[in-house]
């Protein structure tokens, strides 16, 4: 535990940096997509899902309505069927539909870089546009998902009853402003593949000793 009472959140978000680094040198964000608001209607259909099943979905959803005005006119129940795999698909055909009516008719087509403005659409909160600024405007932000919120706690840079904006707030204190998109990512990464929720690998893992997961398992 030497290195858990001595190290500074800075000194290990140092170390935590360097691991990432050496694990994931080019990180990137597993969501397919090819255009603005098909990142955000991705990013929306992840929350309580997968990635990887809403790749699944994605690509037969944006070949059946390759347009906005087709999503925003697109049969409900169509939409449902298409999203059913991913779960609360009843909400999220709703949210789709209204996301691309709200940009067909208020923005030209076009994803807003303000943040109480894309706050506003159906089924997006401050993680999603937290995402899909980083992503695709590079604009310097932290998201916490489930994974970098585990993280956080686990490797001690945030505490146990921390909220999500709390953890945010820390992250963003002990990481350099120009590593935000970057970490993020990496974290997401790390959490999906390496410290999963059960049965993460930590005896190959070089940050376990900064880890109160594994002291205390």
């Amino acid at each position: 535990m030497i290195g858990l009472k001595k190290m500074t959140k800075k000194n290990k978000a140092e170390m935590i940096s360097q691991y990432l680094d050496e694990l994931f040198p080019e990180p990137k964000c597993e969501l397919l997509y090819h255009t603005d608001y098909e990142l955000l209607i991705a990013i929306v259909l992840s929350a309580q899902s997968t990635d990887k099943r809403v790749n699944m979905v994605t690509p037969f959803l944006f070949k059946k309505y390759p347009t906005l005005n087709d999503l925003a006119t697109a049969p409900i129940i169509e939409l449902e069927a298409l999203l059913k795999p991913i779960g609360s698909y009843h909400k999220k055909a709703q949210y789709v539909q209204q996301i691309a009516s709200l940009l067909v008719s208020n923005y030209q087509g076009k994803v807003p870089t303000n943040r109480k403005l894309l706050e506003q659409f159906p089924g997006v909160g401050r993680k999603t546009v937290n995402v899909f600024l980083s992503e695709f405007y590079q604009f310097p932000a932290f998201a916490v998902d489930t994974h970098v919120e585990r993280l956080s706690k686990r490797l001690q840079l945030a505490k146990k009853d921390d909220t999500v904006v709390e953890v945010e707030t820390k992250l963003k204190r002990v990481f350099p402003k120009e590593r935000w998109a970057r970490t993020h990512l990496q974290l997401v990464l790390f959490g999906r593949y390496y410290c999963k929720a059960i049965k993460p690998a930590c005896e190959t893992c070089k940050l376990k000793e900064i880890c109160t997961y594994y002291h205390n398992k």
